[in-house]
């Protein structure tokens, strides 16, 4: 696009603290009073383009590329990174996920229609490469004009790594993983050692991993890669653009997504506010952040009207990647959910193994976390918050294949407080045409 130059992205603090910083400079959190930074776009030039040129460049980028514009990030390259050389642009062809139609569900929890965004089906099967092929993308840049970062750091309970380990192996960046030991499931573990990362356990939670890697990444040689670098958010954020673009550009009442160190509930917020802000959509959607139980501290703080929020150790949950009882992103989840008439919801671990067999029964495979938003979906639906003529879409964070133990437990009736209604194993049954004609008999019997 011609114009191109003439757009402009660059860091502010959150809290709106005077000052502007460019994207290139190593900074994390607002010089001045220490909150976190935003990513903010001059949307005046932006608005010189109208809704439907966009709309069709967008489009036309997604159906016929070329590299990198491929990518569900970088065909809207321009209300991301726009100062990005192309050349530097690490994608591994992230976005572009499904938007699945799960009518079983929708009957079940009795609403309209029922969506999945199936962000899972992606190079390491999580949302995070949304996110992460940003900042990859922005180190390799400022590793071009010569700054000194010698690598890339995270502390993960297991997606976030995946996707800064495979991202900085196809760039060529030396990445560092910090994970909780023994807390996050053996195909997470294996992601980051594939890649050839620096991975290190530590002996504690990812609170206390996050501790650490905060004080690492004050080098300024080794670079910050957790979402309280908002850089993330502006990866992320692209989730709500296809949602408009799947949809025809009609907006969902409702958005649910799972809620643990909470960047990507305020990055779904801020994608659909840019939209509304550019006129490519009428209205904004109702979110929906869903909390494990028992790793509930935006949920405890929503029930008191977002007075007071108090950090908590979160306890072990089969939703393992948001175990997390200090969320880096909360103040800014609160703005977004505030912003869109937001609703915290939580699940119990039952409530969540249910939810999670339920999708499963009809054809997603899901992860534990989408297993939270959906339980979090039909309680809101059972008491009529959201309504039987509403049509709600569901964040899927991971893809269940990473969680295999976790479903392996489910049907063998392993895990603690759940009580698995859906629990199926095989049958061993003699090796005859007669023998399986009767299993298939009393099957098809049973689900009358």
């Amino acid at each position: 696009m011609s114009a191109a130059a003439a757009f402009r992205a660059m860091f502010r603090c959150f809290h709106g603290c005077l000052g502007e910083y460019p994207l290139d400079q190593i900074l994390y959190t607002c010089p001045q009073c220490g909150g976190l930074l935003e990513v903010y776009h001059d949307l005046e030039p932006l608005r010189r383009v109208s809704a439907a040129t966009w709309k069709e460049m967008f489009a036309h980028r997604m159906a016929r590329g070329p590299h990198p514009f491929f990518s569900g990030v970088w065909c809207h390259k321009e209300w991301v990174l726009p100062a990005v050389d192309e050349a530097n642009i690490v994608s591994l062809g992230e976005g572009r996920n499904p938007l699945v139609p799960a009518p079983q569900l929708a009957q079940r929890y009795g609403v309209e229609q029922l969506w999945v965004k199936l962000c899972g089906n992606s190079t390491t099967g999580s949302f995070k490469d949304l996110g992460m092929t940003v900042l990859v993308s922005q180190v390799n840049q400022m590793r071009a004009n010569g700054t000194p970062i010698r690598a890339v750091a995270c502390a993960s309970t297991g997606d976030t790594s995946a996707a800064l380990a495979a991202y900085c192996a196809a760039a060529g960046i030396p990445a560092v993983v910090l994970l909780p030991e023994n807390k996050i499931s053996a195909a997470q573990l294996l992601q980051p050692l594939a890649h050839g990362a620096l991975t290190l356990a530590l002996q504690t939670d990812f609170d206390g991993c996050m501790a650490v890697v905060k004080e690492l990444t004050r080098r300024p040689d080794i670079y910050l890669a957790n979402s309280m670098n908002s850089l993330r958010i502006e990866g992320q954020k692209t989730i709500a653009f296809e949602i408009c673009e799947q949809m025809g550009w009609q907006v969902p009442d409702w958005v649910a997504v799972p809620g643990g160190n909470l960047g990507n509930v305020s990055a779904v917020g801020k994608g659909f506010e840019m939209l509304h802000a550019l006129g490519l959509i009428d209205r904004l959607p109702r979110l929906l952040c869903a909390q494990a139980e028992r790793a509930n501290p935006l949920y405890e703080s929503y029930r008191s009207g977002f007075q007071t929020f108090q950090p908590k150790t979160a306890q072990p949950t089969l939703a393992s990647a948001i175990q997390i009882g200090n969320p880096v992103s909360v103040h800014k989840a609160i703005r977004t959910l505030k912003r869109f008439n937001g609703v915290v919801e939580q699940a119990s671990e039952d409530e969540l193994a249910h939810a999670m067999a339920l999708a499963d029964r009809a054809g997603l495979f899901v992860c534990p976390h989408t297993g939270v938003a959906l339980a979090a979906v039909e309680k809101l639906a059972r008491r009529g918050e959201i309504r039987a003529d509403e049509t709600v879409v569901v964040i899927s964070t991971a893809h269940g294949l990473k969680f295999t133990e976790t479903k392996q437990r489910y049907h063998h009736r392993q895990l603690d407080g759940v009580t698995p209604h859906l629990a199926n194993q095989p049958i061993s049954i003699p090796a005859s045409v007669d023998a399986v004609l009767q299993a298939v008999e009393e099957r098809i019997e049973k689900s009358k």
